[in-house]
């Protein structure tokens, strides 16, 4: 089962990027653009729903029906 440890890799990238956006945010002399890591966690978090979709799609994980 590949999909669970490719969502940890991608969720520990979007924390990673999310503390590298915090040290430029925190350097003003910085001339890196925060919208670069903005888009990098928005583009993981965009690829683990679409891996979850289709995996419910293609049976491979099956969600709760109810929820109680």
């Amino acid at each position: 089962m590949l999909l669970k440890p490719l969502i940890i890799v991608l969720f520990i990238f979007i924390v990673v990027s999310l503390f590298q956006a915090v040290k430029i945010m925190n350097n003003p002399d910085s001339n890196k653009s925060m919208s670069q890591f903005f888009g990098r966690r928005l583009f993981a978090s965009v690829i683990i729903f679409t891996l979850i979709l289709a995996a419910i799609a293609f049976g491979v994980i099956t969600p709760n029906p109810r929820p109680y």
